[in-house]
């Protein structure tokens, strides 16, 4: 345990760090369920119009939206977390 404290101490965050985050993880998750809802409707009448090579690329999207707005929020909690003025 000494030995991993070492290689990557661990961070204390400050409470205001801590709702930051709490309030970035909540606004993402609304984000990617925006997104979801959409291409989900997307799949749906792509169904209903036989379209059924096109559901794989909305898939594919919605794989694609997952990451990058992932990616985004860990971004923007490092942010926080390197923030020391809080």
């Amino acid at each position: 345990m000494e030995r991993l404290n070492k290689n990557a101490p661990t961070v204390t965050l400050t409470a205001a760090q801590k709702k930051d985050i709490a309030e970035l993880e909540s606004k993402y998750a609304a984000k990617f369920a925006e997104r979801e809802l959409f291409l989900k409707e997307e799949i749906a009448k792509a169904v209903n119009a036989g379209k059924f090579e096109d559901i794989e690329q909305i898939e594919k999207q919605l794989v694609s939206a997952r990451k990058s707005i992932q990616a985004e929020l860990e971004e923007k909690k490092a942010k926080v977390r390197d923030d020391k003025s809080k």
